[in-house]
């Protein structure tokens, strides 16, 4: 497993033995008193892609801990019709219910939170996962950030029904016969491209980010994980977390980029009728990943989030109270940061 690359501050990486299997992670100020949070990533990346930000909340006093989630990064890929893997709510083992299973695993045995609740920060279909753990287990996880969330398209509840056979052939050819295709794919030029749709800011789309990306999708498994997924199309979508009551309690924050591409701006803002959810933000110029895309943007939210204050080497991004985000229609009446 290669280390983490020489000075990005995040530390070497770690196994926690998982149900037989090894699943990474690293941790910064584990043995600090602040609060302790869980970074958990979006669809086939991994936990590097918290390198810009586990630092300055390290910094800033928290227990920061980045996890690899089953199946991606450099956690391990059992074979998805393994029998021992598979989850008995979801049948494959790379669904939400693994996902949110192992991250309440991991805080309890390894995290230990000393004030016995541990804060999730999530991105995209990450916030999924956090949200399930968060819903399973609200003694736990009494917080949750989620960094522009994914609403899952291809979700059964959201397409036509006319269109579900189409989709359902799509995605079992996807399974059967995609390493081909994902062969194809699995290139620096062709990951760096691919990056560009979500991130706003094209300068953000780095040599450093796509290797930290690509090579763990380049270990053996890889392809069987990311078809096997993308075949998945039931589990929660985030509306219907929300309204269990199991999160009354919670304390929800969300976030989204106003250039975001894969995340619809009206959708977040609809979540703030739902109770557990305390305040929405629109984050100005940045896409789908705007924790990496600018850390000094979403480092101070977090903190905000975490109850903490920004260090001064990382001054908070200028914020606006009472305005409506400015692209076109007002959406809703929440900070906005720019």
């Amino acid at each position: 497993m290669p280390k983490l690359a020489a000075g990005d501050g995040c530390g070497p990486n770690r196994i926690y033995e998982w149900k037989g299997l090894n699943t990474r992670y690293y941790a910064l100020n584990e043995d600090g008193d602040g609060p302790s949070v869980i970074l958990v990533h979006g669809l086939f990346v991994n936990a590097d892609h918290w390198r810009r930000n586990a630092p300055a909340l390290a910094a800033a006093g928290c227990r920061v801990f980045a996890v690899d989630l089953l199946g991606n990064g450099y956690s391990d890929k059992p074979y998805p019709e393994d029998p021992a893997a598979r989850h008995p709510r979801a049948g494959s083992p790379y669904n939400f219910f693994t996902w949110a299973d192992q991250l309440t695993d991991f805080a309890e045995a390894v995290v230990k939170p000393q004030s016995g609740s541990c804060a999730l920060v999530c991105n995209s279909i990450g916030c999924i996962s956090g949200l399930v753990a968060a819903r399973d287990r609200p003694d736990l996880f009494g917080s949750c950030l989620l960094v522009a969330p994914n609403f899952r398209e291809l979700h059964v509840a959201e397409s036509p029904a006319f269109l579900q056979p189409a989709v359902s052939w799509v995605q079992a050819q996807l399974r059967a016969k995609g390493q081909g295709l994902f062969d194809a794919l699995a290139k620096p030029d062709t990951v760096k491209s691919i990056l560009k749709e979500p991130y706003a800011d094209e300068k953000a789309v780095t040599d450093d980010l796509v290797d930290c990306l690509l090579t763990p999708l380049l270990t053996e498994g890889s392809a069987d994980v990311v078809f096997d997924t993308l075949s998945s199309a039931a589990g929660p979508l985030p509306e219907q977390l929300l309204q269990d009551d199991a999160l009354a309690a919670a304390k929800i924050w969300a976030c989204v980029g106003d250039r975001d591409p894969w995340t619809p701006i009206k959708r977040v803002a609809a979540l703030e009728k739902y109770a557990p959810v305390k305040r929405v933000d629109v984050l100005r110029g940045a896409g789908h990943c705007p924790h990496d895309e600018n850390p000094a943007l979403v480092n101070p939210l977090i903190l905000e989030f975490l109850g903490l204050e920004t260090p001064e080497a990382e001054p908070a991004a200028a914020a606006s109270d009472g305005k409506k985000t400015g692209v076109g229609t007002p959406l809703f009446d929440k900070k906005v940061r720019a």
